[in-house]
């Protein structure tokens, strides 16, 4: 088994590489679908056992959304989009032409299909990076949507989903909105499985048979 805590730097490195063309992919597609300009960047990206994932995302009582979906096809795993409540309330407005949502009380069965969407653009785009990548085939489920408190959230769609030192690449993901220069911040969480996560670190080098 891969021990995340040993990654070092270039290894890192390569992994922000993909994060950041699929970063691209996203701020593309999020700009087309709301006619507005949209950039999405990486400020940070960590590789973490399962375990140290709660206290990435911010205090365990802060209500959060998080867009949660299964990895299929090649290598196998699960996303989790993870929005702070004024990133949920930003994209959700953009994506409704709204200029405020409020969050989350304000959050009925369309503001959480259109948050539902977002998070689906930028899982397809993260994949689509890593698929180009490795060459093979990565799908992904319906996406589902959990809006509660963090430590709640984390434990119902994460958590219980797997062993304390499985390996999570957490995605730091900032966005930028056009000319009033508005960010919003956000993680990507991708949990391959173990022998996903070696075949993804070998396709860029970084891990030896």
């Amino acid at each position: 088994m891969i021990d995340v805590r040993e990654l070092d730097a270039l290894q890192l490195d390569g992994l922000r590489e993909v994060a950041n063309i699929g970063a691209g992919h996203a701020a593309t597609a999020l700009s087309q679908l709301t006619n507005r300009r949209i950039t999405v960047q990486v400020p940070e990206i960590r590789v973490v056992p399962l375990e140290a994932v709660p206290e990435l995302i911010g205090k365990p009582d802060q209500v959060i959304a998080a867009v949660v979906m299964q990895v299929l096809g090649d290598l196998t795993g699960r996303t989790v989009q993870v929005f702070p409540g004024t990133t949920a309330s930003r994209l959700a407005g953009i994506l409704l032409g709204r200029e405020y949502v409020p969050f989350p009380e304000g959050f009925g069965e369309i503001e959480q299909s259109a948050l539902r969407e977002a998070g689906n653009i930028l899982a397809g785009a993260y994949l689509n990076a890593l698929s180009e990548m490795l060459g093979m085939l990565l799908l992904s489920s319906v996406p589902s949507l959990a809006v509660d408190m963090a430590a709640a959230v984390l434990t119902a769609s994460v958590l219980n989903l797997g062993v304390v030192d499985d390996p999570v690449l957490c995605i730091d993901t900032l966005f930028q909105i056009d000319e009033h220069r508005e960010s919003a911040r956000g993680h990507f969480l991708l949990l391959p499985d173990n022998a996903s996560l070696r075949v993804i670190l070998r396709a860029i080098r970084l891990e030896t048979a």
